[in-house]
């Protein structure tokens, strides 16, 4: 919270001078709370969703803003500009249980560590509500059940560009699933061992499915089909290394290379077995954030399980150690 015992000294004193430059501090800083969160590092820790907001000007629309009069208009245009963020604001301001609205005012704190526009095209996930979003033209086209990481392997929350989409992937087994199974993969399953590594073939077996999003990123975690498909009649959904497992997996690859390959092209492509990058045409962002408040289908505010316990602490210094490799 801001502190004016500042801005009281400077106007007790009279000087006019030090006023003008404590309440434009004062100024300042609450606008970087509009635009940035309030939170401090600490609680932040975990969320590596990159932002270039951080470079805004802002003293300098602070400066334009009181030159035209305009000071409420300069505050109002720092804040998130998501449908979420506003259906959360809503519901901040309506009545409601004191738990309910700690919620939501944490998950619009988590709206301002997100860059103000996310872009015209891109995917959002949300792990805690088990979706992924594929927004075009600031529409939302499409919404598709996901599985993410279990509470010991927790999904992490990054930004990364989605390049392509692989079809047919094969799968490099982590380290950590190897010890786990104990070096248990058997050929018939579509396993093959060479250079140190365990591999999985294409195929109905493999732990990646049909599809898989060429996403590079640092933790390895990607999002791709499954086999497992009855996981998703669960309504908690997770299950995996840290990963993201996309329920209808060819529709949502499907929707991505619209104007580029048919479904039916897809499918035949998928018959082969061999393995296959279509890229996209430019690049999309994809988003995997944490949000345990938010809007379902209908606009109105949702509620989400904090399955992996960060609204405590806003953030999360967890970083999953498995991904899903390559």
């Amino acid at each position: 919270m801001l502190d004016a015992a500042p801005l009281a000294r400077a106007e007790a004193s009279g000087d006019g001078a030090a006023i003008d430059s404590t309440a434009t501090d004062l100024a300042l800083r609450l606008a970087r709370m509009h635009l940035l969160g309030f939170a401090p590092a600490a609680q932040r820790a975990g969320w590596r969703i990159s932002d270039s907001d951080g470079a805004v000007d802002l003293h300098g629309q602070l400066e334009r803003a009181v030159s035209l009069d305009m000071i409420d208009s300069f505050f109002a245009g720092l804040g998130p500009t998501h449908p979420d963020y506003a259906v959360l604001r809503a519901a901040y301001a309506a009545p409601a249980d004191p738990p309910s609205r700690l919620r939501i005012a944490r998950n619009m704190e988590r709206w301002r560590w997100m860059p103000r526009s996310l872009g015209p095209d891109y995917v959002l996930v949300n792990a805690a509500a088990f979706e992924a979003e594929l927004w075009r033209q600031g529409r939302l086209v499409g919404t598709w059940p996901v599985i993410v990481g279990k509470r010991s392997t927790p999904t992490p929350v990054f930004s990364a560009m989605i390049t392509g989409v692989i079809l047919n992937p094969w799968w490099t087994v982590p380290e950590s699933i190897i010890r786990e199974k104990h070096g248990n993969f058997p050929a018939r399953q579509g396993y093959v061992r060479s250079g140190g590594q365990v591999r999985q073939k294409p195929g109905p077996d493999n732990a990646l499915g049909a599809m898989k999003l060429d996403m590079p990123n640092p933790f390895t975690v990607y999002m791709h089909d499954t086999p497992s498909k009855h996981l998703f009649a669960r309504e908690v959904r997770a299950f995996s290394h840290g990963c993201i497992r996309v329920g209808n997996a060819l529709d949502f690859a499907g929707t991505l290379l619209e104007g580029i390959k048919t479904r039916d092209d897809i499918q035949a492509i998928v018959a082969t077995r061999n393995t296959i990058t279509i890229r996209l045409p430019a690049d999309l962002p994809v988003y995997v954030a944490y949000f345990t408040a938010g809007a379902d289908g209908r606009g109105k505010l949702a509620l989400y399980p904090d399955i992996y316990n960060r609204d405590g602490r806003v953030g999360d210094a967890t970083v999953p150690s498995d991904g899903c490799s390559a």
